[in-house]
């Protein structure tokens, strides 16, 4: 098993992107985006740091949830650095430029995003691509690449997420929506005060982290099935991906804890 990331071993991800030992308490893992003086864009730093992040918190088996957030009460993620951009002369950004969980990123637990502001460009990609959201009273939402003459193709998968001229609003307005109005869509699952903002996220993410591991990546594994393929096809992966589940020690497990009226002891097998 990889040790969670520590500061002394990789500097970057303690420097610009927060995960250690001390960030899982209660199976959850909390990852921090942190640099807030920019607004936490994303240079080959930070997106070097959540790759390393991502994959430590994956391979620990302590850790049952994680939490996306970033530092200071202001901005999420701006999305990505365009000055680097300019420096080092990219145009299309190469497919393993972002952590895409799922996609490029191999993450088989659920993931919240708690958005403490701004949430703009490839920080709505970060937003798009976790399993839930809990979003400050401040925050808001922004597909802002047509104010710099960019492209956005990664939000394709919120064309799922929101309604068709929502998505004609932010792509071609590039003017932000807020938290409130992302609640009302859907996109949110909760929105909350700033002060709030990680006490919410955590409950949402010991409430998942009590239950059993095999069926929570297994829901997972359905949702994502189902998003990528038709109904019927989906309904007949569904019964593939929970036949694990059922077989489980933990499938007997459950029962027995409710009929002996305690807490179940999850064995993730």
């Amino acid at each position: 098993m990889q040790t969670p990331c520590r500061g002394s071993e990789l500097p970057l991800v303690r420097r610009l992107v927060s995960f250690g030992r001390e960030d899982v308490r209660d199976h959850v893992a909390t990852i921090t985006i942190n640099r807030p003086g920019k607004s936490n864009a994303l240079n080959a730093a930070v997106r070097g740091g959540l790759f390393e992040a991502f994959a430590a918190a994956n391979s620990d088996s302590d850790v049952r949830v994680a939490i996306l957030t970033g530092s200071g009460e202001r901005v999420f993620c701006a999305g990505a650095d365009l000055a680097e951009m300019v420096t080092l002369g990219i145009t299309t950004p190469p497919k393993d430029y972002l952590p895409i969980l799922r996609k490029n990123v191999d993450f088989d637990k659920p993931v919240i995003a708690a958005v403490n502001g701004v949430a703009a460009a490839g920080g709505f990609l970060l937003v798009q691509m976790c399993d839930l959201v809990v979003a400050s009273n401040t925050a808001s939402f922004a597909i802002t690449e047509a104010r710099r003459g960019r492209g956005a193709p990664w939000a394709v998968p919120l064309t799922r997420q929101l309604p068709r001229r929502v998505m004609a609003e932010l792509l071609l307005t590039a003017e932000p929506i807020s938290a409130a109005r992302a609640y009302d869509l859907g996109f949110a699952n909760l929105v909350v005060d700033p002060v709030s903002l990680m006490e919410s996220a955590f409950r949402m993410a010991r409430a998942i982290a009590r239950n059993a591991p095999l069926s929570v990546k297994a829901g997972l594994r359905m949702l994502q099935f189902a998003d990528e393929m038709g109904l019927k096809a989906a309904e007949q992966v569904a019964d593939e991906i929970f036949k694990e589940v059922y077989l489980s020690e933990d499938a007997r497990e459950g029962p027995r804890a409710f009929q002996e009226k305690r807490e179940p002891v999850w064995q993730g097998r």
